[in-house]
């Protein structure tokens, strides 16, 4: 049976300080609900929740997931975990125990509480695809020893865990493959693809393409994304995942470059660099599953998007 989302619950956001989490915040607050926010700031920043240390409804605790976490909530979105190549590889041993621990410590709560548990995994589990696009069936082509190990991996650890609970304990739970996601927020320094090319276009440097630029990847914009993952939360228990979550259309890295080039104006050039390992040639969901489940349909254009990302990052780096 639906639950009714008009109750308001206390609920647990982990990474509530990130890019993605600081917007889950604003829009579980937006609904109604009081919000506890867990984050350690190793990528999550004070910034991105600012604008809300003053709301009656939203409480911060400055908190590492590898650690239990003892507190009173109705429902739990584990989003704790850094989520860029540069952040990921710095230290890929905590990459790990954060993904794993943190989902055995989130877990644990869950199980004690008897509370719904949201994971956010992510389309890395997919690897190297191939198959294309990427349908939740596949099972993925990942190297487990190498560079981009210690999040892939662990993520699809993380969604191990989570549905040997769901089967072993009861528990009800929701794993959602997030796809390359994008919006205000992002972490200027975080190396992904997105903000990479927009900071060193308003700064004038050059955008570095690895190989030539045919690798290509689908870009979902914030706003369309954190809705749906309340409409998957309030999804039936029997509905626990794998759900697809990203923009089903395709864009050449190449391309991309030439975009966010042309949106800021920059005389910055683009420079071929040699591809790293493990890059993936592609990467698209395959999203069949949540437009019927829970009508899941991306509408901001990517121009649209960028622009937007564009004017939240010019004002972040004038600060």
């Amino acid at each position: 049976m639906r639950r009714d989302f008009a109750t308001t619950r206390r609920v647990l956001v982990t990474g509530g300080a990130g890019f993605l989490g600081s917007h889950l915040c604003d829009a579980l607050l937006d609904a109604g609900h009081d919000v506890l926010c867990a984050d350690n700031f190793f990528t999550g920043t004070r910034d991105n929740i600012v604008h809300l240390k003053d709301h009656p409804r939203f409480e911060f605790m400055r908190h590492d997931v590898t650690f239990p976490l003892y507190v009173e909530v109705d429902e739990i979105y584990n989003l704790a975990c850094p989520a860029s190549p540069i952040h990921y590889q710095h230290d890929p041993v905590q990459t790990t125990k954060t993904s794993v621990h943190g989902a055995i410590n989130v877990l644990g709560l869950a199980k004690r509480l008897r509370a719904r548990i949201f994971q956010a995994s992510t389309s890395e589990v997919y690897g190297d695809p191939t198959v294309h696009p990427q349908p939740e069936s596949y099972w993925g082509n990942v190297n487990p020893i190498g560079q981009r190990a210690c999040y892939d991996e662990g993520k699809r650890c993380a969604e191990t865990l989570f549905f040997d609970y769901h089967r072993q304990h009861g528990l009800e739970i929701k794993v959602a493959r997030i796809f390359n996601t994008y919006g205000p927020r992002m972490h200027p320094k975080d190396g992904r693809v997105i903000s990479n090319f927009i900071v060193r276009a308003l700064c004038g440097e050059p955008l570095p393409i690895h190989g030539d630029g045919s690798q290509t990847r689908s870009f979902c914009y914030v706003d369309d994304l954190i809705p749906a993952f309340l409409r998957f939360m309030e999804t039936p228990a029997e509905e626990p995942g794998p759900l697809n979550l990203g923009n089903p259309v395709e864009y050449t890295i190449l391309d991309l470059a030439e975009t966010v080039v042309r949106l800021t104006g920059s005389s910055s050039r683009i420079e071929h660099r040699p591809r790293p390992a493990d890059d993936p040639a592609q990467r698209r969901p395959e999203i069949g599953k949540a437009r019927a489940l829970i009508g899941f349909e991306p509408s901001v254009p990517l121009e649209e998007g960028l622009a937007r990302t564009v004017h939240d990052l010019r004002a972040r780096l004038r600060m």
